[in-house]
C-alpha cells in the first residue's frame, strides 16, 4: 500500500509538472500576445497623432479658405450694389427722357396746325416762284421767236 501511495503521489507530482510546463508555455505566449499587442496600439496611437495632426491642418485651411470667399463675397456685394445703383439712374433717365419726349411730341401736336399752314404757305410761294419762272422763260422764248 506504500508503493501504491508513492505511485500515486509520483503520477501527481508528473501531473503537477506537466500543468505548470503547459501553464508557463501558455503565460509565455501570453506574453508575446501582450507585447505585439502593446506594439500594436502604440502604433496606433502614433498614425492617430498624424491624423488628429492633418484635421488640424485641414481645419486651418479650410477656415482661411472660408475667411477668403467671405471677403471675396463681400467685395462682389458693392459690385451689385453699384450695378443696382446703375440701374436706378439709367431708369431715372429713361424716364427724363420719355417726359421731355412727351412734352416735345405734345408741344408739336399743338404747333402742328401752324406747321400745316407754314407748309401750305411755302407751297403756294413755291408754285408762285415757279409759275413766274416759268412765265419768264416763255417771255424769253417768245422775244427770241420774234427775233
Amino acid at each position: 500500500m506504500h508503493n501504491l501511495l508513492y505511485i500515486s503521489v509520483a503520477i501527481i507530482a508528473v501531473a503537477f509538472a506537466f500543468l505548470v510546463y503547459y501553464l508557463i508555455k501558455t503565460l509565455i505566449s501570453m506574453k508575446k500576445t501582450m507585447d505585439n499587442l502593446g506594439t500594436t496600439v502604440e502604433d496606433l496611437q502614433k498614425q492617430i497623432d498624424g491624423i488628429s495632426q492633418e484635421s488640424t491642418q485641414l481645419l486651418h485651411k479650410t477656415n482661411r479658405l472660408a475667411d477668403d470667399i467671405q471677403q471675396k463675397s463681400d467685395a462682389l456685394n458693392s459690385i451689385f450694389s453699384a450695378a443696382k445703383d446703375l440701374g436706378d439712374s439709367l431708369q431715372r433717365l429713361n424716364r427724363s427722357v420719355k417726359r421731355v419726349s412727351d412734352t416735345v411730341s405734345q408741344t408739336a401736336d399743338q404747333k402742328s396746325e401752324q406747321v400745316a399752314q407754314a407748309v401750305q404757305w411755302g407751297n403756294a410761294a413755291m408754285d408762285l416762284w415757279q409759275k413766274w419762272k416759268e412765265k419768264k422763260r416763255l417771255r424769253e422764248n417768245k422775244k427770241e421767236d420774234k427775233k
